[in-house]
């Protein structure tokens, strides 16, 4: 969560916003294709790429995509600017942009400052990637089969084609939304159908396989990376998502054919190159080498994600989620979300006409809220005030909590008559807390480090030395794409978390 900023422009409508709760951790959105943003480098094939000030001058599609630009920085926590990642990425598109389908396309790339896995591509040769998925892949050809990938969406023209989709199908979103708008099912048809119109086509999708595996062969990578990245970008979301079990509908993996099918199609095509291992490079060293020291998770900005546990030193605050719930940090606000249909949405906001908290509960931004449960109470030494409220299908618990010139608000919902509600809440109520100094000044963001294997390591002692997660060995694993019987031998080269 960044900064408090004064969100006083908007009301927030609870039942809104519990919506969006319900919906979080699950709306990772690989490859969305959003009309928005752009950057700076144009990179020619080269080991040491050449950048460029302009990029395809006075081509509509690329004003286009300039366009939307700063919204996408914005919303993904802004750019990620570290000279060696970039010259990493630009080195492997430099190789793609060389055998593309179109050779003659310019392509800006923008890394953005987010521990989501995405990436996607604009009108106009618009990429993005965010560190997240850097620091998931374990090669040089892994990122290069998701640069060509989008690569191949912008030479076959496929943003143009899902604009003029939106375009149709806006009417039918109006009724939808005037017909279903007050309830929660309605509000999730709402996401699946803007998720969908801000992704491709599954078509679109298959086609930008077909030409980006291709293009992966050709530019002397290993042409299989993409069957194994697709592989680990499933596992990811499995790890990340709250019920492993339950519907993915909203998923980073969404907006295509599922992943076993894309794995094997993905393979299909790169046997044309040969069996697995004959044909191209990984590219492993040198990608080690460029991600070593890449910010992981939460940067500083936007507080830390520590297990259970949200802390922000600039803000000198912290809670505690219960166990068993995801933590989502975002831009805006942080959410967690846990066993049950539990939602938790915690921002902040301006106090600048210092009105009671009572009163600031009853100023309008709560839909449903009940006037006789409204109470003031304090919270290990803070001003704050409590509030219940109903909608729909949902019951709800408010607590806000002033600190100087601000004002912290935690909303929960639960699914009506959950005793869940007083519990997840009183739990949070106790846990906020201001940090000392010293606290704020020990927090230090964490990164990926590159780490040799010794003679003496194993999966066990190198995963132990993982920070920012109580289950260490799983993500050891996943992020350095190891099988659950997977062994380490002296002399390799893994990721571990840390500081």
């Amino acid at each position: 969560m960044a900064a408090v900023r004064d969100r006083r422009r908007r009301p927030v409508r609870l039942a809104s916003s519990v919506a969006v709760l319900v919906s979080a951790g699950l709306a990772l959105s690989s490859c969305q294709s959003l009309f928005e943003q752009a950057y700076e480098p144009s990179v020619a094939p080269s080991r040491n790429p050449q950048i460029v000030d302009e990029v395809q001058k006075g081509d509509p599609r690329a004003q286009m995509g300039a366009r939307e630009h700063p919204r996408i920085v914005a919303s993904y926590g802004g750019e990620y600017s570290d000279a060696k990642t970039e010259r990493l990425v630009a080195r492997i598109a430099g190789a793609l942009t060389a055998v593309s389908e179109n050779p003659n396309q310019s392509y800006r790339i923008t890394i953005l400052n987010s521990p989501a896995i995405n990436a996607f591509a604009l009108p106009g040769g618009y990429l993005y990637v965010t560190r997240g998925l850097l620091a998931l892949a374990n090669d040089a050809s892994e990122v290069a089969a998701v640069l060509s990938h989008e690569m191949a969406h912008v030479t076959a023209n496929h943003g143009i084609e899902r604009q003029r989709r939106e375009e149709a199908e806006v009417i039918a979103s109006r009724v939808v939304a005037e017909v279903l708008s007050s309830d929660l099912a309605g509000k999730q048809a709402l996401a699946r159908g803007k998720l969908r119109l801000a992704a491709f086509s599954r078509q679109q999708e298959l086609q930008a396989d077909v030409i980006g595996v291709r293009t992966l062969g050709e530019a002397g990578y290993d042409p299989y990376a993409a069957a194994r990245f697709l592989d680990s970008m499933a596992r990811y979301s499995q790890f990340t998502s709250v019920d492993p079990d339950a519907d993915q509908s909203l998923d980073f993996l969404s907006s295509h054919p599922n992943a076993p099918q894309r794995v094997e199609l993905a393979k299909r095509h790169a046997r044309a190159f040969g069996p697995e291992g004959s044909h191209g490079e990984t590219g492993r060293d040198y990608y080690l080498n460029g991600i070593d020291g890449l910010l992981y998770g939460d940067s500083p900005q936007e507080g830390f994600v520590r297990g259970q546990t949200f802390l922000h030193g600039q803000l000198g605050i912290r809670f505690d989620v219960p166990p068993g719930f995801q933590i989502d940090n975002k831009v805006e606000a942080v959410l967690a979300t846990g066993p049950g249909d539990v939602a938790i949405r915690f921002d902040g906001v301006a106090d600048n006409q210092k009105i009671s908290l009572p009163n600031y509960i009853s100023s309008g931004w709560v839909t449903g809220l009940l006037p006789d449960t409204i109470r003031t109470i304090t919270v290990n030494g803070l001003e704050a005030a409590t509030a219940r409220a109903s909608a729909d299908r949902w019951d709800f618990d408010i607590t806000v909590i002033r600190i100087g010139p601000q004002i912290f608000r935690f909303l929960t919902a639960v699914p009506k008559g959950s005793p869940a509600l007083e519990t997840t809440a009183a739990q949070l109520r106790a846990s906020f807390r201001r940090i000392t100094s010293q606290e704020a000044a020990s927090l230090k963001p964490l990164r990926v480090r590159v780490v040799t294997v010794g003679s003496g390591d194993t999966v066990g002692t190198l995963s132990a030395r993982m920070m920012g997660t109580d289950r260490k060995l799983e993500l050891f694993r996943l992020i350095n794409a190891l099988g659950p019987t997977s062994t380490v031998s002296p002399g390799m080269r893994v990721k571990i978390i840390s500081e």
